[in-house]
């Protein structure tokens, strides 16, 4: 064992590599992201690669990140609520959100503004509370408006110069999960929930 840096050791006795957390944002983004009660998502772009997929039967088929998920799944234990707005509405959407738990999502709406507003009067939060991420102009709206706006490295170039951060990864290949770790840094919620995934992962269900 490297005495500087020493294992620890769980309630079984079992000997642990030390875990510690290593992800690091700009103070600035931190602060600007401090704050944020909920956090929206679209999902064509953001949760997937924005590709659509339709046979003569219909749009049938998605694919999404567990990475994503496994994401969406810390911020509502964190407290801070994931909510998903979406203008188109298909099964495999509406599956993937009774699969993460998720308890708000507006689907198939036109006019995405609205749609957020009615859901955040519901939730009895203002938008300096709220987090967006989005890429492409329906988004636009929400992301004006936002108190922390995010965009996936595949956002149109208008979406990204409005978001305070373009993430690394393209949408429906951690674009979301970026956006939720920088949210739960910001809230000083990350390395708690780091560390209590040693312990089980039971808490949290598959992502």
């Amino acid at each position: 064992m490297n005495a500087a840096n020493p294992a620890a050791s769980d309630p079984q006795g079992d000997v642990l590599r030390p875990v510690r957390a290593t992800l690091a944002f700009a103070p600035q983004l931190l602060l600007r992201a401090q704050g944020i009660r909920a956090a929206i998502f679209d999902v064509d772009g953001v949760l997937t690669d924005g590709r659509v997929y339709i046979g003569e039967h219909g749009e049938t088929v998605k694919a999404f990140s567990t990475l994503d998920g496994q994401g969406l799944k810390l911020l509502a234990l964190a407290g801070i609520a994931p909510l998903v707005i979406t203008g188109r509405d298909s099964p495999a959407v509406r599956r993937r959100v009774a699969d993460l738990g998720l308890a708000h999502a507006v689907y198939g709406v036109h006019d995405k503004l609205a749609a957020a507003c009615t859901l955040l009067a519901t939730l009895g939060l203002a938008w300096p509370q709220v987090a967006v991420i989005g890429d492409d102009w329906p988004d636009l709206p929400l992301l004006a408006r936002a108190g922390f706006a995010g965009a996936p490295a595949n956002a149109h170039a208008e979406v990204s110069a409005i978001a305070d951060h373009v993430t690394a990864a393209r949408g429906g290949h951690g674009a979301a999960r970026e956006f939720c770790d920088l949210l739960l840094v910001a809230s000083g919620c990350y390395a708690a929930l780091l560390h209590s995934h040693l312990e089980t992962l039971d808490h949290s269900g598959a992502p």
